[in-house]
């Protein structure tokens, strides 16, 4: 099955319409919105690195509500308990039975803020969910429902009191990005709106949870040249050898990066991907998923070099298909 240039334009107009809802609350920041929507309809979850009071939460408010989504917010910290995250049986003395008590991730968008700050056992708690879309509780499974998505922040590593996130984890999170703070034109219009305390709550649903279901099947039919497979293969390949790089792009990365690469090419009304668009997204998709020697670390490589230093060692294949 392929995706139709009707199905195409509905998509790019319907995905144009949501980025446009969701920056009624997150201004100035195009790219890193398109971003966020691209992993919603990958079926993956975002890791941000930033410092407070960058937007993070109107994001993931925004987000929500641009679907007709529950969003809840949970705050890591060091005492956090896995169940304050997922739920818990309770005994019912009344009707003599095992009750579950769904926690904060049953959400359409969670917002897993300042994920670094909790404990790796609080951690781990996400991984099933993140990567099975259910939880396990007592030997029972709960389905979250979809569309399903979690926002995790974490602050710089240098700061004070973070756990250092595991590779395993890293590698669930579909994309890392970083909002930043707003240009200087942008600032000024948020400080004129300064008795608006929460921009998000304006923001109203353009799209149901089935029609995000459709859209993520639709891309799912964008065609990848096998020229381009190859080329994400050789990307995956020369990671591993790079001198700077640990631990380099794994199989389930590059999958990922094929995902994001359909949905961000059906979002500009194309029915197949090109080299671009890996280009577009190495940063995104490749950022948590490299780790840095040692040695590199100790004299001050960025990951960020490093991939700029694999797209242009790795030739791109010609673009027949434009």
């Amino acid at each position: 099955m392929s995706i139709t240039p009707e199905q195409v334009q509905w998509f790019a107009s319907t995905f144009q319409q949501m980025a446009n809802n969701v920056e009624l609350a997150v201004r100035g920041k195009d790219r890193v919105v398109r971003l966020t929507l691209t992993c919603l309809l990958a079926e993956g979850h975002l890791l941000l690195e930033d410092n407070p009071g960058t937007g993070k939460t109107q994001l993931a408010k925004a987000l929500a509500n641009t679907v007709k989504g529950k969003q809840n917010r949970i705050q890591f910290t060091p005492d956090l308990l896995p169940s304050d995250v997922t739920g818990v049986t309770i005994y019912d003395q009344s009707s003599r039975t095992f009750e579950f008590k769904p926690g904060p991730i049953f959400s359409s968008i969670v917002l897993a803020d300042e994920i670094n700050r909790a404990s790796p056992k609080t951690q781990s708690a996400l991984l099933e969910v993140m990567e099975e879309g259910h939880i396990t509780v007592d030997g029972v499974r709960h389905d979250v429902g979809s569309p399903f998505m979690v926002i995790a922040t974490q602050n710089p590593i240098e700061q004070a009191g973070t756990y250092r996130l595991p590779e395993a984890q890293l590698d669930r999170f579909l994309m890392k990005t970083s909002l930043g703070y707003p240009d200087h034109e942008t600032t000024v219009e948020l400080f004129a709106e300064a008795e608006n305390r929460d921009r998000s709550a304006s923001v109203s649903p353009v799209i149901s949870a089935q029609a995000v279901a459709q859209m993520s099947d639709l891309a799912s039919h964008v065609h990848v040249d096998p020229a381009i497979l190859a080329y994400v293969s050789r990307l995956c390949e020369e990671s591993r050898r790079h001198a700077d790089v640990s631990l380099g792009l794994s199989v389930r990365g590059g999958l990922a990066f094929i995902r994001t690469a359909k949905v961000w090419a059906a979002s500009q009304g194309r029915d197949h991907v090109t080299p671009d668009d890996i280009k577009d997204l190495a940063h995104p998709v490749l950022s948590h998923r490299l780790l840095l020697s040692d040695e590199a670390q100790f004299t001050g490589v960025e990951v960020a070099r490093v991939i700029d230093e694999l797209l242009a060692d790795v030739a791109a294949p010609a673009n027949r298909l434009a």
